[in-house]
């Protein structure tokens, strides 16, 4: 795997405080980022698992993470609205099943 080329240094102070600022932002993102798949995939562990109880108490808490990181602009509103419709249809299924 090839790796990228290093980035020059910014000659001017804006730039350089910019680049300090996006490496914290970067790192912020992308645990949140991380965050919001887990939340998802727990749900979706718990539904092919097939325990009903445990598919919806962590339906609601993911749907109180995927709401804040859609808030926060990390993923589109759409998305998030696109993963909580999904998830919500296989905890009912579930449901329905049992």
């Amino acid at each position: 795997m090839a790796t990228k080329p290093k980035k020059k240094n910014p000659r001017l102070a804006s730039g350089r405080k910019r680049a300090r600022q996006n490496i914290k932002l970067n790192a912020a993102n992308s645990s949140l980022r991380s965050k919001y798949r887990t939340a998802v995939k727990n749900v979706e562990k718990a539904v092919v698992a097939g325990d009903k109880a445990k598919a919806t108490e962590l339906f609601a808490k993911m749907q109180a993470v995927v709401d804040t990181i859609a808030d926060k602009g990390i993923f589109h509103k759409n998305k998030a609205a696109r993963d909580k419709s999904r998830l919500s249809a296989k905890v009912k299924a579930l449901a329905a099943a049992a």
